[in-house]
């Protein structure tokens, strides 16, 4: 698989380095065998803001956003979409959650790319398909279980 990922850093908060965005992206797409492009913009409150209002008709900011690609498929394109983060919200739900700021970037960065894939939480069984799915990844990176300590995480069931 060739992966190309667009890094755009719209925030003046700190943010994990390009190669580890990259490799966190590369081990959400193990099993997509076909190339893949795809953008990662880093925001702050404001921008979010504004994408999650228009977008999701919801006040305030959230943690990450993915808008997947809706190409007519004889494109034969191999562009997934983007994926939105907001920095300061990431490093405040790390706080509140009591884990590591790095443990909590690659848990958004892996959870927006699953989305790009079609993967969701909106039903239950999805939800905890998408959840056994992220904690898997993760381990593969060395992080822990996202869900343990994350009763502050937007997507309770």
């Amino acid at each position: 698989m060739n992966l190309q990922v667009d890094i755009q850093s719209a925030s003046s908060e700190p943010a994990p380095e390009e190669e580890d965005i990259r490799r966190w992206i590369s081990a959400a797409l193990h099993k997509h065998p076909e190339d893949a492009e795809l953008t990662v913009r880093i925001v702050d409150i404001d921008e979010m803001t504004t994408l999650n209002q228009t977008y999701r008709g919801k006040s305030g900011p959230t943690n990450v956003l993915s808008f997947p690609t809706d190409l007519p498929a004889e494109l034969e394109l191999p562009l997934l979409g983007d994926i939105v983060i907001c920095a300061p919200v990431v490093a405040r739900e790390a706080t509140e959650q009591h884990k590591p700021a790095i443990a909590h970037w690659a848990h958004m960065t892996v959870h927006g790319t699953l989305h790009l894939l079609g993967y969701d939480h909106i039903v239950e069984a999805e939800a905890l398909a998408m959840e056994s799915l992220e904690t898997a990844i993760l381990a593969t990176l060395d992080y822990p279980c996202p869900y343990k300590t994350s009763s502050a995480m937007e997507h309770p069931r």
